[in-house]
């Protein structure tokens, strides 16, 4: 599989599990008798916040790639270095943002960027071994 696939196969995943996580973290919120628009918008932004940068990072994590591969190791190190405090700025502004404007529950606008790395553990132990 190339690169360009492997990147928008693991964004998948990583959307498919952020729905699923949605849908049982709402129904938490709902068993608690605190579910409402706020907390829908805040998990929906949250997920997508989180969806877009997996995908940021998994591209940028394959330009790297490529760059090494090329023999510019150095450039794809400094890729991928620059690259992390730019998602994260990018990340902390729209998140104060947003949470800022009273249209979205802070809880639920944060929990799904805390929901990518269970997704990827369940995907990676459900992944077919390649011979």
């Amino acid at each position: 599989m190339d690169a360009r696939k492997t990147v928008l196969h693991e964004t998948a995943v990583i959307a498919v599990g952020q729905a699923l996580c949605l849908a049982f973290m709402f129904g938490l919120y709902a068993l608690l008798g605190k579910f409402s628009l706020a907390v829908a918008l805040g998990g929906v932004a949250g997920a997508l916040i989180a969806v877009g940068n997996f995908f940021f990072m998994a591209l940028v994590a394959s330009l790297a790639a490529d760059k090494a591969q090329n023999q510019d190791v150095d450039g794809g190190k400094k890729l991928l270095s620059l690259s992390y405090p730019l998602r994260l700025l990018a990340i902390g502004a729209v998140l104060v943002v947003l949470a800022l404007s009273g249209y979205f529950d802070p809880l639920a606008l944060v929990l799904p960027l805390a929901f990518v790395r269970p997704i990827l553990l369940v995907n990676e132990f459900f992944r077919k071994k390649e011979d």
